[in-house]
């Protein structure tokens, strides 16, 4: 299956690194063009290539990695998904303006992270999320642990362990295969609803959760 990625930041460029380095072919784009992630393709090789968002949009599973308070944006436009797999790597946390009131904001945890809490109503994140891909089978994977996670993949004497979460079981089965190609283990948490209010970060009870099955 074709697979794009939208995002070319922490996690989407080191979804796109763990790909380079197992050989799997993949498009990447961002919202300031192919041009900007020129450096990015030269240094992972061959086997990702930089196109526009429209493109990487059209692949079979598109994981989309973009701040929470740009998706829809970065998004917007697009023509409906048609039943393709879009794997949902976002939390909803949104950039404080440094100057406001948020930004000192003790109640924040995050505050010191120049971060806070999405108001989306208590609702799943990724229920919300699937509002802006319209027709997309959407499975919630890749969000859980810290973007830095990427740089170190593979654990001696065992396999990182992702969750995923989606209302789609096909779906779930294609993105768990994907994670087994990166040498990785996926653990399913159920529905969209459910299993990806647990690794929601903040406040998901398995967020930043790391295992490694042995």
């Amino acid at each position: 299956m074709s697979i794009g990625i939208i995002g070319s930041g922490n996690i989407g460029g080191g979804f796109a690194r763990a790909l380079a380095s197992k050989n799997i072919p993949a498009v990447i784009a961002n919202s300031r063009g192919p041009e900007s992630l020129k450096a990015l393709t030269e240094e992972l090789g061959p086997s990702i290539r930089a196109v526009t968002v429209a493109e990487a949009a059209r692949a079979d599973i598109v994981l989309v990695a973009v701040p929470w308070d740009a998706i829809k944006d970065a998004l917007g436009g697009l023509p409906d998904w048609n039943g393709r797999i879009v794997i949902d790597s976002n939390n909803p946390l949104v950039h404080l303006d440094p100057d406001s009131a948020d930004a000192g904001d003790t109640a924040n945890p995050f505050a010191a992270l120049g971060i806070k809490p999405a108001d989306i109503g208590g609702r799943s994140s990724s229920v919300v999320f699937s509002n802006w891909v319209p027709g997309a089978r959407v499975v919630k994977a890749f969000n859980h642990l810290n973007a830095q996670v990427f740089d170190s993949l593979q654990v001696p004497n065992g396999q990182r362990v992702f969750f995923l979460a989606g209302d789609d079981a096909d779906a779930k089965v294609q993105v768990g295969k994907l994670i087994a190609q990166l040498g990785l283990a996926s653990i399913d948490l159920g529905s969209l609803e459910s299993g990806g209010r647990l690794i929601q970060i903040p406040f998901g009870p398995l967020s930043i959760v790391n295992l490694v099955a042995i």
